[in-house]
């Protein structure tokens, strides 16, 4: 047996674990900001949907005898509302595109409104993809 003086050199601990602590540090700075961007996303989107324009003109579409004879029924949301609503106080503005689906076919929801404490509606329109042709939700 031989006698051993040498000292034995330990690595410190980030020599030991940069490795995987760099790999993963940055995956998660990435992931927190993934995140962040769709809880924006999903904030908007949801501020469109919980709007009472949006609720109003929905329940309208899905009691109009026009639009449901050529979409078929139930009517309801195909995707994601696209658009802007700017409110202050009890004045905004609206410009929303809401696509829809029935048991027939496809559309799509235009809606160009003002508040001035109701909303005042300049375009409320289905379009029907299937036939090429538009239904305006304004004339009675």
């Amino acid at each position: 047996m031989e006698d051993s003086n040498e000292l034995i050199v330990r690595k410190s601990w980030w020599d030991r674990n940069w490795k995987w602590l760099v790999p993963t540090g940055c995956l998660s700075i990435v992931l927190l900001f993934v995140l962040f961007i769709v809880g924006i996303f999903f904030g908007v989107t949801s501020m469109m949907t919980d709007s009472d324009v949006y609720k109003e003109v929905m329940t309208e579409v899905q009691h109009n005898k026009v639009v449901t004879e050529k979409l078929g029924k139930p009517i309801e949301e195909d995707g994601m509302t696209s658009g802007n609503i700017s409110l202050s106080n009890n004045t905004g503005n609206c410009d929303l595109q809401i696509p829809i689906k029935g048991s027939k076919g496809k559309g799509t929801i235009f809606i160009v409104a003002e508040k001035r404490g109701i909303w005042k509606y300049s375009v409320k329109s289905v379009y029907i993809e299937k036939t090429k042709e538009e239904v305006d939700l304004l004339k009675k």
